[in-house]
């Protein structure tokens, strides 16, 4: 099969398609990512409370959770260039309602439009695979899933220096001036796919499993659910559980699944995919236990009282070395299987958790901590795509890699929910700010995470060994 797809792709420039796929996927990362340093200033400025300001970085993340197996499938037929270019055309739309919102409503709307880009990374994996020879497309399609983790460390520091210097506005402006480049780059260097392809989206499936998502993402990213209210919070998990087992029941039943569940059956597969969910939970968790921890006034206790922007310089280092790490693991895939690669990203993840539960005392811990963390997420990241696709048919790369970003959505809410309750068990009554303990206590817990994970990832060496290279 891997002859007669590499003999049958359409001529392209690898010159202009390259590099136009990872600006796109670097965008919609960026794009993502603006919410995050942004909450302070939307609620101070449209009069709402930092819940509410919240959903603008909620919101774009379960709508790019829906719209990407949606977008994953639609991309394995006839009209994917159409659905980039619209996809694209609907992340500008949101970026210019962002940039002159007349209300709070509005912004929110146009973070929403925004969040549909989120889905565009797995077809671009798709577009290199089709287009580029294999010596080309591997390392492409690597970096791919790494700018889709790492761009988020880009979009921080820029959004909270912008904010500093000209206000909102100018932090939402950066977001439409970059998405209107990469519809352009789009429209000029993709290309349309091979021919022959078919396409049929199942809409039943595509709505139990977007209902399902959203009550998942629901109940597992609002922490406040869970320690105010534990029993709607345990009512809205339920309710997912059963959406999701009625929508994988469909989907074994459909003509036209959304998600092609036998490529689920082997263990290949399955395994990367387990390896990418608990593997983010600890990589996100850390993410977010840093940042939050350099923020914490030093009256406290501990922490530095850092200012956005400088929050935002501690990704950096995240960033860089992530895509050193993408980098790094092609030339490991020659010497290792991709689960050993998976293996040796987590094990990167696990030293820097066991890092910071064990020191973090000083502000360049916290930039040597972060910088471990984009190097073992970009190896990770990097070699994920390579543990899937080599037993998935080259027509199917879209649909399998977006259900892996789905799957890493829900590792990263995961991630995220489980720090803020570790972090809330260790708050007092009346404090603002958590005891040190807490942090100590959700870093052994992501450990933990991502001990399991290096383990599972070593047990799927025995299928690499039936797998080709």
């Amino acid at each position: 099969m891997t002859d007669t797809a590499t003999e049958s792709k359409p001529e392209v420039s690898g010159r202009t398609l390259v590099p136009a796929l990872m600006f796109i996927a670097l965008v919609v990362a960026v794009v993502g990512s603006l919410g995050a340093p942004l909450i302070t200033a939307v609620a101070g400025k449209f009069d709402v409370s930092l819940a509410a300001a919240q959903w603008t970085l909620t919101a774009p993340l379960l709508v790019g959770a829906i719209a990407t197996p949606v977008l994953g499938r639609l991309g394995t037929g006839p009209r994917r260039r159409q659905v980039i270019l619209a996809t694209l055309v609907t992340v500008v739309l949101g970026s210019l309602l962002t940039t002159v919102p007349p209300s709070f409503g509005w912004l929110l709307a146009g973070r929403v439009a925004q969040g549909a880009g989120l889905g565009l990374t797995a077809l671009m994996m798709g577009v290199a695979r089709d287009h580029l020879p294999e010596r080309r497309s591997a390392p492409t399609i690597a970096l791919l899933s790494v700018a889709s983790t790492v761009g988020i460390g880009v979009g921080y520091p820029l959004a909270g220096l912008l904010t500093d210097l000209s206000g909102l506005r100018a932090a939402y402006g950066l977001g439409l001036l970059i998405t209107v480049i990469a519809l352009a780059a789009a429209w000029w260097a993709v290309p349309q796919p091979p021919p022959g392809r078919t396409m049929a989206v199942d809409v039943p499936g595509a709505t139990l499993l977007g209902a399902g998502l959203l009550v998942l993402l629901l109940a597992i990213s609002q922490t406040t659910l869970w320690t105010k209210h534990p029993a709607l919070a345990g009512v809205l998990l339920a309710a997912a559980v059963v959406l999701l087992a009625v929508w994988v029941r469909h989907e074994r039943r459909s003509a036209t699944p959304l998600v092609d569940l036998t490529l689920l059956r082997h263990p290949a597969v399955a395994g990367a995919n387990v390896t990418m969910l608990l593997g983010g939970v600890g990589m996100y968790l850390l993410l977010t236990l840093v940042t939050r921890y350099v923020q914490t006034p030093a009256a406290v206790g501990y922490g530095f009282g850092v200012d956005v922007f400088v929050a935002g310089l501690v990704l950096v280092p995240f960033s860089a070395l992530g895509f050193a790490g993408g980098k790094l693991a092609p030339p490991l895939r020659k010497r290792l299987d991709a689960a050993t690669v998976l293996a040796v990203g987590g094990a990167m993840v696990l030293a820097a958790l066991v890092v910071f539960a064990l020191a973090r005392g000083q502000l360049w811990l916290a930039f040597a901590v972060m910088g471990l963390l984009g190097l073992g997420v970009g190896v990770f990241s990097a070699a994920m795509p390579a543990a899937i696709l080599a037993v998935t048919p080259p027509e199917e790369t879209s649909s399998a890699m977006s259900f892996n970003q789905v799957v890493r959505s829900v590792g990263f809410s995961i991630g995220s929910a489980l720090g803020g309750l570790v972090l809330a068990a260790h708050t007092a009554s009346r404090a603002t700010f958590p005891a040190e303990s807490g942090y100590t206590a959700a870093a052994w817990a992501g450990a933990a995470s991502m001990a399991v994970t290096i383990v599972i990832s070593l047990v799927l060496r025995r299928t690499a060994k039936a797998r080709p290279s």
